[in-house]
């Protein structure tokens, strides 16, 4: 175990390596200028001639040189012509460009190492100030809503399949699968229309997670506040995963419950809620494991509509308006972060396979 173990932690830098190389590239592929959109260059002001013109344009050059988006990529041009070159001359090469002008990723990659994703193009504020902000946010939603989907999801799952076909079973089957056809920006809005001040009823607040006069509120009042806020969304985060969540766990009951040692267990005399609960819950949890590894990096990635409906200051807003805006930094840091946690994800999920099924070993057993 300890040996798989150094083994997938080892292998986890040069795949986040390739994975920040291509989110580097992609990012930079798409339209649009950082520097003219931080200039104000289509706007009104723009439409004088000349001088003016001028002006832009050394404007633009000055903040892509802040910003060092007037240095390559990469050390070479993906479209740059090669040549034959000798080895000799190719390592020269090389070793000047690395020696000698700096590429984009090289900084980005040198100041990663030491835990600064830079600043932010919008307005100058370190990038990992604006995380450490927003991520306890996201983490906090995410948390309430799995804890739940799973609280949910895992009793249901076992009570469809131990029940199959029985009346219960069909309508909890209709049920779920109608909830995970449902998108989840529309849930979102249906809430807000019905229970957010909209057409109907004024239940709950339907943006931001705190009232205007939050700060001179008790602190019982401060927790009702917060809570009442986080009713809709955490619907909205929760109703798609334990709906997703059950289906499997019913699927992996099933499969089970049907295997020789169930039968064996029952034909011992065992009643059924410990044949259940002690033999077949353990071996029908890998399909949830397997679920497990992609909680994590979906917590950033799942959470940018719903914080963007809600009015919700977290790591998924934060995410859209750098793309918007072609924040570089902050897409960066935000790739890299949901790269580092699936790969964590992953990593957990087969540590745990081995704790659900003692029959899955990462080594040869004497």
């Amino acid at each position: 175990m300890l040996n798989y173990l150094i083994r997938r932690v080892l292998l986890i830098i040069p795949t986040l390596f390739v994975i920040t190389i291509l989110s580097f590239a992609i990012s930079r592929l798409a339209p649009g200028d950082p520097a003219e959109l931080k200039a104000g260059i289509g706007s009104s002001q723009d439409l004088s001639s000349g001088e003016g013109n001028d002006l832009n344009e050394r404007m633009i050059q000055l903040i892509r040189k802040q910003w060092n988006l007037d240095k390559p990529m990469f050390y070479f041009s993906l479209f740059e012509k090669v040549e034959m070159e000798t080895p000799k001359s190719l390592f020269n090469r090389i070793n000047l460009k690395w020696n000698g002008t700096q590429n984009q990723y090289h900084i980005w990659t040198a100041n990663v190492l030491k835990l600064d994703f830079g600043n932010s193009f919008r307005d100058n504020q370190p990038v990992i100030d604006k995380i450490k902000e927003r991520i306890p946010i996201t983490l906090t939603l995410n948390l309430i809503s799995t804890l739940l989907a799973y609280l949910i999801a895992i009793p249901l799952g076992i009570f469809s399949a131990v029940n199959q076909h029985s009346i219960w079973d069909r309508i909890s089957t209709v049920a779920v699968f109608i909830l995970y056809s449902l998108p989840n920006f529309w849930i979102g809005t249906m809430l807000i229309i019905f229970f957010g001040g909209g057409d109907f009823f004024d239940w709950f607040p339907y943006a931001g997670l705190y009232s205007n006069n939050y700060e001179y509120l008790t602190t019982f009042g401060k927790f009702k506040d917060l809570l009442w806020h986080l009713i809709l969304p955490i619907i909205v985060y929760t109703y798609g995963s334990f709906a997703y969540l059950s289906r499997q766990m019913r699927v992996g009951m099933l499969e089970v419950i049907r295997q020789d040692f169930i039968r064996t267990a029952r034909a011992k005399g065992l009643s059924e809620k410990t044949v259940i609960y002690k033999h077949a819950l353990r071996n029908s949890l890998i399909p949830i494991v397997t679920i497990l590894a992609y909680i994590l990096p979906a917590m950033i990635g799942g959470s940018v509509i719903i914080e963007t409906i809600f009015t919700i200051p977290g790591m998924g807003s934060l995410a859209f308006e750098a793309i918007t805006s072609r924040d570089y930094p902050i897409v960066m840091a935000v790739f890299t972060i949901s790269a580092f946690l699936t790969l964590v994800g992953m990593l957990i999920a087969d540590l745990l396979y081995s704790i659900v099924d003692p029959r899955i070993t990462f080594g040869s057993k004497s």
